[in-house]
């Protein structure tokens, strides 16, 4: 795969460069991407790699634009997706019945926002999913909330934010404290200091980014195995799970029961059921990969 060869970002082009560089890659039909994807998986092609990966780089410059607000070049963002393109190519399974593009844009996403959290000075504050969260959604609950001004937030303002985020007033204000006070690229030049950028005078002990990357691809090849869990139960079973332990609201058993009919208590012991057989089930993929 590090064979591989792609566009990048010229200085002399720009962005707008690129998006006519990539466009020239045609879009591929689902029975040619399910083809060149056995080719490459069951015999190394590089050359099916390829294709699949130059005609995806759209959606890398698609997302990557996506993040262009927070002051770093549009040619880093770009690189970091197509590495995260790279690696959904070299995991993607054509079996699975669904297109690279919905795969590959988790890797996409994390391979971007990791590389944002890296390059930015409250890394240690990024290291919380709460904080990434934030971090990535102050900017348009602001616009939302007709707030754009890139000074200190009001009280009011922060009371305003902190709500619709689901975060306090006193984080909220920390975090647009920081995105406001970093608006350049942490590439930039040092002022009389030959050959220094800004990036050289940040230290953190944050994780390292071999671990970010490993993290990240623990927590997609996880997500993975509990699908492939769920899939296998019951569909009341799967009903219940959902319901239970993957929805932002929770229903209770005794609503449960009412649905199906039954007592709580029954619902509790298909809850208890379906959760051992996701676990020896996640257990089984683990051992296994």
């Amino acid at each position: 795969m590090s064979a591989i060869k792609v566009p990048a970002v010229s200085l002399e082009d720009g962005f707008s460069g690129y998006l006519r560089e990539v466009w020239k890659f045609p879009m591929l039909t689902a029975d040619e991407e399910y083809m060149l994807a056995h080719r490459y998986q069951d015999h190394d092609d590089t050359q099916a790699a390829h294709k699949l990966v130059t005609s995806h780089l759209r959606l890398v410059a698609k997302i990557a634009f996506g993040y262009r607000g927070y002051g770093l070049p549009m040619a880093d963002l770009v690189a970091e997706g197509n590495t995260g393109l790279m690696r959904a190519v070299q995991k993607f399974d054509p079996e699975r019945g669904f297109r690279l593009s919905t795969y590959a844009m988790w890797w996409i996403r994390a391979a971007v926002t990791e590389y944002i959290l890296q390059s930015w000075s409250m890394v240690k504050l990024g290291t919380m999913a709460a904080q990434k969260k934030l971090f990535f959604s102050l900017r348009k609950a602001k616009r939302q909330l007709n707030i754009y001004d890139n000074g200190e937030l009001s009280p009011e303002e922060a009371d305003q934010v902190a709500e619709k985020l689901g975060v306090t007033g006193r984080e909220a204000l920390e975090m647009n404290r920081r995105l406001a006070a970093r608006d350049f690229s942490l590439n930039t030049p040092m002022p009389k200091d030959e050959g220094m950028e800004y990036l050289d005078t940040l230290s953190s002990d944050a994780p390292s980014p071999e671990a970010i990357v490993a993290d990240a691809e623990e927590r997609v090849l996880h997500n993975e195995m509990l699908k492939n869990a769920l899939h296998e139960l019951p569909e009341r079973e799967q009903e219940i799970i959902k319901a239970r332990f993957l929805s932002d609201d929770p229903i209770t058993l005794e609503k449960l029961g009412e649905h199906f009919g039954v007592s709580r208590e029954r619902v509790r012991q298909l809850e208890s059921r379906a959760f051992k057989k996701l676990q020896e089930s996640v257990l089984t993929q683990h051992a296994a990969a």
